[in-house]
C-alpha cells in the first residue's frame, strides 16, 4: 500500500509539472517564432519517465525471482542447481521484455 501511495504522488507531481511547463511564457520573441512553428504533442518530454518505469518494473521483477529462489535454494540445497537454472532463464525473459520495451520507448518518442 506504500508503494501505490508513493506511485500516485510521483504520478500527480509529474503530470503538474508537465501543466506548469506548457504554461510558462517565452520572453522572447524568436523563441516564441519558433515555439509556435513545431508541433506539440501531450507527453512527449516523459520517455525518460517511461524507460525508468521500465528499468524499475524489470529490477524489482528480477529481485523477487532471486528471493524467491535463495529462500528456496536454503530450505531444499539437493535442488540448488535446478532452481538457479530456472531463476537464470526467468531472468532472461525479464531483461529481454526489458528491451523490447526500452526499444519501443525509444522508437515511438523518437518521432516527436
Amino acid at each position: 500500500m506504500k508503494f501505490v501511495k508513493s506511485a500516485v504522488l510521483v504520478l500527480s507531481l509529474i503530470f503538474l509539472a508537465q501543466g506548469t511547463v506548457s504554461a510558462q511564457e517565452s520572453v522572447d520573441d524568436k523563441a516564441r517564432v519558433a515555439a509556435a512553428s513545431q508541433p506539440k504533442y501531450a507527453f512527449s518530454d516523459l520517455r525518460a519517465l517511461g524507460a525508468g518505469l521500465v528499468i524499475i518494473g524489470a529490477g524489482m521483477g528480477i529481485g523477487m525471482i532471486a528471493k524467491a529462489a535463495v529462500e528456496s535454494m536454503a530450505r531444499q540445497p539437493e535442488v540448488a542447481g535446478q532452481i538457479s537454472t530456472a531463476m537464470l532463464i526467468s531472468a532472461a525473459l525479464i531483461e529481454g521484455a526489458t528491451f523490447f520495451a526500452l526499444a519501443i520507448i525509444m522508437l515511438f518518442l523518437s518521432t516527436y
